[in-house]
Order: C-alpha cells, then structure tokens, then sequence
C-alpha cells in the first residue's frame, strides 16, 4: 500500500485492529527507529523482516494479542502474583 509521505505511512500502519510487528525500511537508521518507536505494533523492525531471539519479548498489540512470550517479560507470564493482606 503506497504512502504518500512518512506521516502517511505512520497512520496507515496505525489505523489497523492489528499490531503484531512491522518493518520500517530506509537508509537513515534514526529515522527508521523513529518511525518504529511511532507504529503500534509488538515488534519494529528496521531494515530487516522479523527476527525472534528467545531473550527478547514477543507479542502483539491490539486483536494481536495480549503479553509477551520470552524474554524477562515472558516469564513474568508464567507466575502468579499474589496479595495477602493482614489486618492488626
């Protein structure tokens, strides 16, 4: 889907149920982790398609799904906090 300038592509990739992941391609790296940083989406790419490393979180936005699997953020999933509250 072609955009018409960088902001035009930003709100594209937004208005979507969707956020799963993404990729931003161009020559300047600090504009493409500044473009990233502004897409909702679990996971930003820059020049490069989707890469899963078991120590970095993974998970979706939006109907894309809740928490992270991996990473300190996926184990956190597995526990189960729990409150005791006594009264003195």
């Amino acid at each position: 889907m072609p955009a018409d300038d960088e902001e035009h592509a930003v709100e594209i990739a937004n208005n979507t149920n969707f956020g799963l992941s993404g990729s931003v391609w161009t020559s300047d790296e600090t504009k493409g982790e500044e473009i990233a940083q502004r897409v909702d989406a679990g996971s930003m790419f820059v020049n490069e398609v989707e890469k899963i490393d078991i120590k970095m979180p993974f998970g979706g936005t939006k109907m894309s799904g809740f928490g992270r699997e991996c990473g300190t953020h996926g184990i956190k999933e597995f526990t189960n906090a729990k409150t005791v509250w006594i009264q003195k």
